[in-house]
């Protein structure tokens, strides 16, 4: 109880809140701004932590961090692009509710569904961190292949209109992952001599190129010049929220479980979780076919897992020192710099620090209420300028971002030609989001199945030897099987005089 009673002190310390109000003011700026992620706001706060002890400096990470990963879905929302990575499993079904006149209500369900998914996450993180740690420790090459290519296959369930166009997308973003240093011979593909790819085709640029820039340059091309009503208006966010917790709680509960155990899992992180979370419920929703048309439950449940994954990923960082995603591996940095080595042994040394940690989430998580509200409403009044002066200003903040990724022009180029491709893409009705998923997840499913040949002495059984990877490689068998038997169906049902299945 005397620990308890010291971790309370530490969080409640009035400088303590004071940096937890100031960090949530930047994460929200910063997750709000197109290409300005939250790896990269808890980036920029690193050299702010030089100057501050242990506790005010996790604190003011863990708030930026959900502040940022919630406020990616207000740009999203209101005028299609997405701020993070994690908004953009579900930024269609959100702009198209908004183009409806229902901004408020899309906009108070990613409040209210993220603090609902933080706090789940929160305490997950305080109950169950050595159990889910231990066994996310035991995944080797063979697991991770399996998920990264279960993350792909929901894809298929992600796209909307044609499978085909939906495979051809996704083939797209796998080429592009190919880019750069092959991993294993150490030799340049598809560079072209450019040393800039050598790195492989940026993330970030990319996904600014083709949300962003292909927005921009569709309301270019059209005759649109004006937000609708809908957009302008966003009215109050809150109303209605609580009947949604009521009809979709088995979902809520459901997203907030995946997210979190996604989290936990090394090298993922919130945007796979959103993935993941919205093919899931598609697959399992009666109306699956609504997914993608402006439909609430895409928002609620994404919105749930990405903000879940958050208290999830810090569960193998602070119990073995093994980053959850790339904001994780900030913070370890940042325990090693303030004198703490991350590890079974905290609990023991600095137990007060660790439950000072489990606090700070639930609170960075109650503070996002208002602090979120107030983001939405002064992102509206940005929304009453005319778009005439907006896409520029748009547009200036892509720039920035992309060149900020690496500080080169060669980013901004990059993310010139994504939204050309992006934009050509859209008006054949090829979808994005499966092409920035393949481009997301081809890294890693090449580098674990390579690792994984070379451990099974080029036999393909070896994927199957272990337990946990036989589930995940049957589960993928069972959605291919399932796209191959429905793709078999439609041809039968059309010639039948059915209605083609959605």
């Amino acid at each position: 109880m005397t620990t308890l009673g010291e971790a309370l002190a530490l969080v409640f310390d009035p400088y303590n809140l004071l940096v937890m109000l100031l960090a949530g003011l930047f994460g929200l700026f910063v997750g709000a701004m197109p290409g300005l992620t939250a790896t990269m706001a808890t980036a920029l706060l690193v050299p702010v932590t030089f100057f501050m002890s242990p506790e005010p400096a996790i604190a003011a990470i863990v708030t930026a961090t959900a502040m940022a990963i919630y406020a990616g879905d207000i740009p999203g929302a209101l005028v299609r692009i997405p701020g993070t990575p994690a908004s953009a499993a579900y930024v269609e079904d959100s702009y198209r509710m908004t183009l409806r006149g229902e901004a408020a209500t899309v906009l108070g369900a990613g409040l209210v569904f993220s603090v609902i998914g933080g706090i789940f996450g929160s305490v997950v993180l305080a109950l169950a961190a050595p159990a889910i740690a231990e066994f996310a420790l035991n995944f080797s090459s063979f697991e991770y292949f399996w998920l990264a290519l279960l993350g792909l296959s929901c894809a298929v369930f992600i796209s909307t209109g044609s499978p085909v166009k939906g495979i051809v997308s996704v083939l797209l973003g796998l080429f592009l992952g190919t880019v750069g240093i092959d991993p294993t011979a150490g030799h340049p593909r598809f560079t072209f001599g450019n040393v800039e790819l050598m790195g492989g085709v940026s993330l970030i640029p990319t996904m600014i190129g083709m949300f962003a820039v292909s927005e921009i340059l569709r309301w270019v091309t059209s005759s649109r010049a004006v937000l609708s009503a809908g957009v302008r208006q966003v009215g109050n966010v809150f109303r209605g929220q609580l009947g949604l917790l009521r009809r979709y709680w088995r979902s809520t509960l459901r997203s907030a479980v995946i997210g979190t155990g996604i989290g936990a899992l090394p090298g993922a992180g919130a945007d796979i979780a959103a993935w993941v979370t919205y093919a899931t419920e598609k697959k399992l929703s009666k109306t699956p076919e609504k997914f993608g048309t402006g439909y609430i439950e895409g928002v609620t449940a994404p919105s749930t897992a990405n903000n879940a994954s958050l208290g999830g990923a810090w569960i193998p960082a602070l119990v073995f020192g093994i980053p959850g995603d790339s904001i994780t591996a900030i913070v370890i940095g940042v325990l090693y710099m303030k004198g703490m080595n991350p590890g079974p042994m905290i609990m023991l040394e600095r137990p007060e620090l660790l439950y000072a940690i489990f606090i700070t989430f639930i609170v960075a998580n109650l503070l996002l209420l208002p602090l979120g509200y107030a983001a939405i409403r002064l992102f509206g009044l940005i929304l009453a300028v005319p778009r005439e002066v907006l896409m520029p200003l748009i547009l200036i903040f892509c720039v920035v971002g992309s060149f900020a990724i690496n500080n080169s022009v060669f980013g901004v180029g990059l993310m010139l030609a994504m939204g050309v491709v992006g934009y050509l893409m859209e008006e054949n009705g090829f979808p994005i989001a499966p092409a920035i998923l393949g481009l997301v997840l081809g890294g890693m499913i090449e580098a674990n199945f390579l690792t994984s040949m070379m451990k099974a002495d080029g036999h393909l059984a070896g994927f199957f030897a272990r337990p946990v990877a036989a589930l995940l490689g049957l589960a993928n068998l069972l959605v291919w099987g399932w796209v191959l038997v429905s793709a078999l169906r439609r041809p039968a049902r059309v010639a039948s005089g059915a209605a083609p299945p959605p």
